[in-house]
């Protein structure tokens, strides 16, 4: 607990002493190309570390998730805190190369998207999802590790609707404000993609965002790592092995609880595989 403490603290600072060191030199650092917008829980660190792995692919220094446009503290900073974070343009040496990050809040975040369009209206959007149900409750055991929960998985899913009540509302009402249970307590909300996507849409374009399947795309073979590649302009070239990140073995789910967030998601996941004019790996 304690090297874990520490390891944490002098992230931080590293953090801190090069984003200010970067914020001198703004216009000399690369602009984001893409960003992994979420969800939560659904591979967005694997997918981030299979693309950093690219030649062409120059990650952000210290961190893969920045969190800019869904952090109120970090987006009042400005765009000169947010360059800070990435490479300098020389460090490409005149190799045609791309930066980005994962923030995987950024999809559930209700200004997120509208912030992205202003301040990034190039660049290409990213969402993984997978089963809502799964995701759920590998969420809940993420927040719980964090002590950030501390109710049984069912009495969360009971507490959610009070403890998101207004919420949603408030962060658009007064974007200086930030709220925890927002963050770290939307069981069911993080997992309702159709209303989470058609936001992401009218704010970025569907031309710009690629929606995948986590139990599809990080299937043995990468079976759309071509087709990603595509969407990003980026040369052909293949990871040497596959990574999942951030797995966490439990107990499983109780049947009851899967039974009923299984009729909780049943009308976002028609919509869902409806908008995208697919079925998904869960539905």
């Amino acid at each position: 607990m304690v090297n874990s403490a520490m390891r944490t603290l002098g992230r931080r600072g590293l953090r801190s002493a090069l984003t200010g060191v970067g914020q001198i030199t703004p216009g000399h650092r690369m602009r984001p190309g893409f960003l992994i917008a979420g969800a939560q829980r659904c591979g967005t660190t694997s997918l981030f570390r299979l693309l950093a792995g690219h030649p062409n692919v120059h990650p952000p220094r210290v961190t893969k998730g920045i969190h800019y446009f869904d952090t109120a503290d970090r987006f009042r900073r400005g765009p000169k805190f947010y360059a800070a974070h990435f490479p300098l343009m020389r460090a490409t040496r005149g190799q045609q190369a791309i930066t980005g990050e994962a923030s995987p809040y950024y999809l559930y975040h209700p200004l997120a998207g509208s912030r992205i369009s202003a301040e990034l209206p190039e660049a290409k959007v990213i969402v993984l999802l997978r089963d809502p149900v799964e995701r759920a409750y590998s969420a809940f055991k993420q927040e719980t590790g964090r002590g950030f929960e501390t109710l049984s998985f069912e009495a969360a899913l009971d507490a959610e609707p009070e403890r998101l009540a207004g919420e949603h509302e408030r962060i658009i009402a007064d974007p200086g404000y930030q709220s925890f249970s927002h963050q770290h307590h939307a069981y069911v909300g993080r997992g309702l993609y159709a209303t989470q996507l058609e936001r992401l849409f009218s704010a970025v374009g569907r031309n710009n965002v690629m929606v995948l399947d986590s139990e599809i795309f990080l299937s043995p073979g990468l079976p759309q790592w071509s087709e990603l590649l595509g969407f990003l302009e980026l040369p052909h070239w293949f990871p040497q092995e596959s990574i999942r990140a951030n797995s966490r073995p439990s107990s499983a789910m109780p049947e009851s609880i899967r039974n009923r967030l299984d009729a909780e998601f049943d009308e976002s996941n028609r919509r869902l595989a409806e908008m995208l004019g697919h079925p998904l790996s869960w539905c």
